[in-house]
């Protein structure tokens, strides 16, 4: 058994190492630097591409609000994360914060993105014209 215990710590200190080597910054992580408020606010909240979402944020905005009218609670927290992160992209801080407090209530989820919308949407921007080319 001595040799089996250590074959098998061997192989998992080789994956530990590997898994450390592969881990990479992303380019949200590059920008946002020792802001981690920020990064987590944009975390979970902004689309890497909102062009490639298949509505506007007008139109999801009016979906959720019409399944929070059906009472279909998820369907509308979905809709105003949806509506949220085109405003983010939209650069819309009124909205990010309008559809992302909708979000919160119907869920019960707390979003750090309400925390400093101004910051979070202005570093969202930087993001979005240093990485996003101007064809789809």
């Amino acid at each position: 058994m001595g040799l089996l215990d250590f074959i098998r710590k061997r192989k998992k200190e080789s994956v530990e190492i590997k898994t450390e080597q592969q881990r990479q910054i992303t380019e949200l992580e590059q920008l946002c630097g020792d802001d981690k408020e920020t990064y987590e606010a944009l975390l979970n909240t902004m689309f890497l591409d909102p062009r490639k979402v298949g509505v506007t944020m007008k139109e999801a905005a009016e979906n959720a609000k019409k399944f929070e009218k059906e009472n279909d609670l998820v369907r509308a927290k979905v809709w105003y994360q949806i509506a949220g992160g085109l405003a983010i992209y939209e650069g819309d801080v009124k909205k990010v914060v309008e559809y992302f407090s909708k979000c919160e209530k119907l869920s019960g989820v707390s979003y750090p993105i309400l925390k400093n919308p101004e910051k979070a949407v202005a570093k969202a921007q930087e993001y979005y014209k240093k990485y996003l080319v101007s064809t789809p």
